[in-house]
């Protein structure tokens, strides 16, 4: 089954280049940022200054092809890409939940924004606590890593 999507904005960072930058959100909490939604969607922002977080999904668009196996930037073997969050997916979705600051007509000002410059915006959706937020006991691979995610950056693995 072929599934198309068309961008509905472009997502703006300080970042040019995947080396050096956060791999999650956590890491950019200081990062600011800008999504520059296409003018014909400026409409269905409305009420979406109401919440205080926001959840983009976008296309990562330097991605040529995938891999069903993939060393993740938090670990040295490899594991399977659906056990991870690294880019090179059979369909190269990201997901990125960011701070939303201020929306100003078609661009919404964000913070804590990890992704690259020129990212294309599939989709914005409202990030609701009640719904999103889950208390979980496992994290599998990642349990003995996850506290360095505040300061692991990325590299050139997955240029």
């Amino acid at each position: 089954m072929d599934i198309e999507y068309h961008a509905i904005g472009i997502i703006h960072s300080p970042f040019t280049k995947t080396e050096g930058m956060p791999i999650q959100p956590v890491g950019a909490s200081d990062v600011e940022g800008t999504i520059e939604l296409l003018p014909q969607y400026e409409q269905g922002l409305k009420d979406l200054d109401g919440f205080s977080h926001i959840i983009l999904l976008y296309h990562f668009h330097r991605c040529t092809a995938f891999t069903l196996l993939a060393t993740p930037f938090m670990d040295s073997q490899p594991r399977g890409i659906f056990a991870t969050r690294a880019p090179t997916r059979p369909n190269p979705i990201g997901l990125s939940v960011v701070e939303l600051l201020k929306v100003d007509k078609h661009i919404l000002h964000v913070q804590g924004l990890d992704v690259l410059d020129g990212t294309p915006l599939l989709d914005i959706k409202p990030y609701v606590p009640k719904f999103d937020q889950h208390p979980s006991t496992r994290v599998g691979w990642l349990q003995q890593t996850q506290a360095n995610v505040h300061s692991t950056k990325a590299d050139d693995r997955f240029a």
